[in-house]
């Protein structure tokens, strides 16, 4: 490919230089904050060598160009733009760009984004982990009623060391998180973590005894002044640290306006901390606890309740949400879901609206013989099924729209199916066909089966769609 060119082609393409206000790029996207998006000659863009795609939203014109190839469009461009940012200054540039232009949910949607995204790895590695020690102890797994470590008592001590390993990112997640949080609310980030270090100090009654220890009357106190403060860890926990991470940051930030630069260094984080901490296990926590749990318990019997009926509409219009970009909003949902009941029912249903969307995009590539579509639905179906959906939905299917409606068919389908026989994962990770790797070993079957159904029904409705528009033509 002949970069430069690209670049300058999709610079004139989007309205010329003064047209550009910020350009930064993700892992498959040209992600652009422009003055008017009136100028952009959407069919010239689309005749670039590379596009695979284009769609507005959030405040943001994106053009999908793909893993690998897009930040070395992004390289020339800033060339050619004359800028010398750094990626990372040009991601934050562009997201305060557009950040002017997005509404209040779009914003709180985001911003949950920027907090969760950063701490991925860790919870996927936890999972991940946490489903390889699954197999140890899941029962009829490999024989009826033993567990591997029945028949294999030396795999004992193994099966312990995994467990802890994946447990780690659970344990500590008020850590983590109160890192992201903080730097995301404008504070100091290495104060959040120690707010978050507070939060799970080893001094405190783990979270996971609470119940216990509450029915027993054995709860440890604080007796600060008559006031009776439960002395009570938050391990695994998700808004008790987010609300006071907000806190903080806003406290931190207060302070700094009022305290003298000489004294700013030494009275600011003492008072932020210590007002933060006091607030975050009289108000904040005990709060947040019973808000989080709420949330995790309502949705997973919601998901019970309502059964493969649920799952299956939840299947159908998952693609219509990744639309709006509030699927992003579901990362916390299933952070909070993982740290509470160690299983969620929203990866797998999210894998089975990737693998339809991957298959209806193949069945384009099937019946289309113009080389260049088929040359862009081969690659973009293979990625959709691996779990990267971007390029099959935009650059393919929303344009032909009867891929589209296909693969929410057959998602619901699919969805239905394995809702039916209640099947969560342990982990987060690839949302696709890789995704097995993540989901609780007693539920890989059906798992399997519901693959299967998302990819034939999605695939064979695709087909017979596109022969009937082909026919209307």
């Amino acid at each position: 490919m002949n970069y430069p060119e690209i670049a300058k082609q999709t610079i004139e393409k989007l309205g010329g230089k003064e047209n550009i206000a910020t350009a930064a790029h993700c892992a498959t996207r040209l992600r652009l904050v422009l003055n008017d998006e009136n100028k952009v000659d959407k069919e010239g863009i689309e005749n670039i060598q590379g596009v695979k795609g284009q769609f507005s939203v959030a405040g943001q014109y994106q053009i999908i160009f793909g893993s690998g190839t897009v930040n070395k469009v992004h390289a020339e461009m800033t060339k050619q733009l004359g800028g010398g940012d750094s990626a990372d200054t040009g991601k934050e540039q562009a997201a305060k760009a557009a950040a002017e232009k997005q509404g209040i949910v779009q914003r709180l949607i985001k911003g949950l984004a920027d907090i969760f995204v950063p701490i991925i790895p860790a919870i996927v590695a936890g999972g991940l982990l946490m489903g390889i020690g699954n197999i140890f102890t899941a029962k009829d797994l490999f024989e009826p009623g033993k567990t591997l470590l029945d028949n294999y008592p030396h795999f004992q001590d193994l099966a312990a060391m995994i467990n802890t390993f994946a447990n780690a990112p659970f344990v500590f997640l008020p850590i983590l998180l109160g890192f992201t949080a903080t730097k995301k609310f404008g504070g100091n980030p290495y104060l959040g973590a120690t707010l978050g270090m507070l939060l799970v100090h080893t001094d405190l009654t783990s979270a996971y005894e609470y119940a216990a220890k509450l029915a027993s009357g054995e709860l440890k106190h604080w007796n600060i002044f008559g006031l009776d403060i439960e002395s009570v860890g938050y391990q695994g926990t998700v808004i008790p640290v987010l609300i006071a991470s907000w806190v903080l940051s806003m406290l931190e930030k207060g302070f700094r306006k009022i305290i003298p630069s000489v004294l700013d260094n030494l009275i600011t984080p003492l008072f932020s901390l210590f007002i933060t901490g006091f607030l975050s296990f009289t108000i904040i926590g005990p709060f947040g606890r019973e808000a989080g749990e709420f949330l995790s318990h309502g949705l997973t019997w919601l998901y019970d309740t309502a059964g493969f009926i649920g799952g299956g509409i939840f299947g159908a219009f998952y693609a219509p949400i990744v639309i709006t970009g509030m699927h992003q909003t579901f990362i916390a949902v299933e952070t909070q879901l993982l740290a509470s009941t160690a299983a969620t029912f929203i990866f797998p249903i999210a894998a089975m609206s990737n693998i339809a969307q991957g298959a209806a995009c193949l069945a384009v590539a099937v019946l289309n013989r113009d080389a260049k579509t088929r040359g862009l639905a081969v690659p973009s179906g293979i990625s959709a099924v691996l779990g990267i959906t971007e390029p099959a939905m935009f650059g393919v299917n929303l344009r032909y729209r009867y891929p589209f409606y296909a693969a929410m068919i057959g998602s619901g389908l699919a969805a239905a199916f394995i809702s039916l026989y209640n099947v969560k994962a342990s982990a987060l990770g690839a949302a696709g066909l890789v995704g097995i790797a993540s989901i609780r070993a007693g539920d890989w079957w059906p798992y399997a089966v519901g693959m299967a159904i998302s990819f034939t029904a999605a695939f064979t409705l695709s087909l017979i769609l596109g022969k009937r528009a082909q026919a209307k033509a």
